[in-house]
C-alpha cells in the first residue's frame, strides 16, 4: 500500500478572480461559468500519486469579499503553501497581491511556500 502524504493548501485573493474556479477546475476537471461567490471558505480534496507516494491536497478556498477577511488566518494555519490568485483582466486585484502576501506573513505559517497565480488569461483580450 501507497504511504499518504496530506499537505494543505489555501486559494487567496480578491473577491472575483477565479479562485473556486481554479480549485474546480483540479479537484473535478470541470469549468462552471455560473460558480456562485464563496461563502467564508470551501473545502474540497484531490488525491494525486506521485513516485512511490500519494500526495492528498487539502484545498481550502477562502473567500475575497472583506466582509470574511477576518476568518481567513484560520484556514492558512498549517498550511504547506498558498495559492494567491489575481485576474489578468483587472488591474486592481495585482495590486492588492502584497496584502496578501503580508497577511500570509503575519498569520501564516513560518515556512509557507507561496505562488502567485494570474487567472482568466482567456479573457487577455479586454485586459
Amino acid at each position: 500500500m501507497m504511504a499518504i502524504r496530506e499537505l494543505k493548501v489555501c486559494l487567496l485573493g480578491d473577491t472575483g478572480v477565479g479562485k473556486s474556479s481554479i480549485v474546480c477546475r483540479f479537484v473535478q476537471d470541470h469549468f462552471d461559468h455560473n460558480i456562485s461567490p464563496t461563502i467564508g471558505a470551501s473545502f474540497m480534496t484531490k488525491t494525486v500519486p506521485c513516485g512511490n507516494e500519494l500526495h492528498k491536497f487539502l484545498i481550502w478556498d477562502t473567500a475575497g469579499q472583506e466582509r470574511f477577511h477576518s476568518l481567513a488566518p484560520m484556514y492558512y494555519r498549517g498550511s504547506a503553501a498558498a495559492v494567491i490568485v489575481y485576474d489578468i483582466t483587472k488591474q486592481d486585484s495585482f495590486h492588492t497581491l502584497k496584502k496578501w502576501v503580508k497577511e500570509l506573513k503575519e498569520h501564516g505559517p513560518e515556512n509557507i511556500v507561496m505562488a502567485i497565480a494570474g487567472n482568466k488569461c482567456d479573457l487577455s483580450d479586454i485586459r
